[in-house]
């Protein structure tokens, strides 16, 4: 017979608060964190930047009820990956269930959110300064996509049907992990499968599509009111323009092309909103795939009101 002693630990337990941008996910995990004794883990790809601050909704320090984690670990323009968020999540997770605080996982990526709670594995190749991705990009930009892809093709035939020949990305990260001996296409079939590997909870918050695109276009104009113009200007006085610029930073490359003279406010700022509830629709797709997710509707809900409605589907 096995004794107690010799019995692993429980995993520790984690709350997951997660939704579409500007449903609301902070202020409602800060009380929940508030009310639980608990810490907040942001599961943010934009947040982990320094100094993109107003254009990422990041909670300024003044105005944090709780401690939270995983902000500013990384200068924009700095190569990082759901890879490197696991590792940083994780240590955050440990720290604070080490503490007998509740780690309370909030965020809208949730490529990051499953990073942090789920059993994914990351090959080495998902990391900065590879010199193997490196070179795939250097036979991509050479030789074209299509023939990156053929490459791929004699390699693994199962990754290649699953990947198209324009993602270069995905194509690179597909022969970096053949290198590793391991298939995108397995890592692929292994994503939809969720497994938490702590005693995870998931609340999902959502409101009326209307309301939640008010919302959206509102925050939009709470940024601009703030000062990200000149956050913007800050960042490319400091030689960040790739980074603004890169397809992920929506509230920031929109807003480049206005310093530059070649854009009017009043048009950037209508990109802004319709970037933010188009992607708005593609975090709700994703969170949607997901049956753990106990949805809360918050249309109508006082934040004291959606607290209670979220503590209401916890079952510890």
């Amino acid at each position: 017979m096995t004794s107690p002693d010799s019995q692993s630990p429980l995993p520790p337990r984690v709350l997951a608060v997660v939704g579409p941008t500007a449903v609301g996910k902070t202020a409602l995990a800060e009380e929940l964190a508030a009310r639980l004794g608990g810490e907040i883990v942001s599961a943010d790809s934009m947040q982990i930047y320094r100094g993109m601050d107003i254009g990422t909704a990041k909670p300024p320090p003044a105005q944090r009820r709780v401690p939270y984690h995983c902000l500013d670990l990384a200068e924009p323009g700095e190569a990082f990956s759901a890879a490197l968020f696991q590792v940083a999540a994780r240590e955050a997770i440990v720290d604070i269930a080490s503490r007998g605080k509740l780690p309370v996982v909030a965020g809208g990526t949730g490529l990051y959110v499953r990073a942090a709670l789920d059993a994914m594995e990351f090959p080495a190749g998902d990391q900065v300064g590879n010199a193997t991705r490196a070179r795939y990009e250097k036979f991509a930009a050479e030789y074209g996509a299509e023939a990156l892809h053929a490459l791929l093709a004699e390699r693994d035939p199962a990754s290649a049907a699953a990947v198209h020949a324009n993602n270069v990305r995905r194509v690179v990260r597909a022969l970096e992990m053949a290198d590793e001996g391991v298939t995108y296409a397995e890592q692929r079939a292994g994503f939809s499968a969720r497994t938490s590997v702590y005693d995870a909870r998931f609340i999902g918050l959502t409101m009326d599509r209307a309301r939640l695109y008010q919302r959206v276009d509102e925050r939009v104009d709470a940024m601009v009111a703030a000062g990200l113009l000149d956050e913007v200007r800050r960042l490319l006085d400091a030689g960040l323009r790739d980074a603004l610029t890169a397809s992920q930073a929506i509230g920031y490359k929109e807003f480049v092309p206005v310093i530059e003279g070649e854009s009017s406010l009043e048009e950037a700022v209508s990109a802004v909103k319709q970037a933010s509830r188009r992607y708005a629709k593609r975090q709700l797709t994703w969170f949607n795939a997901d049956p753990r997710i106990r949805w809360v509707d918050v249309t109508d809900l006082t934040l004291s009101q959606a607290v209670d409605a979220a503590m209401g589907t916890l079952d510890w």
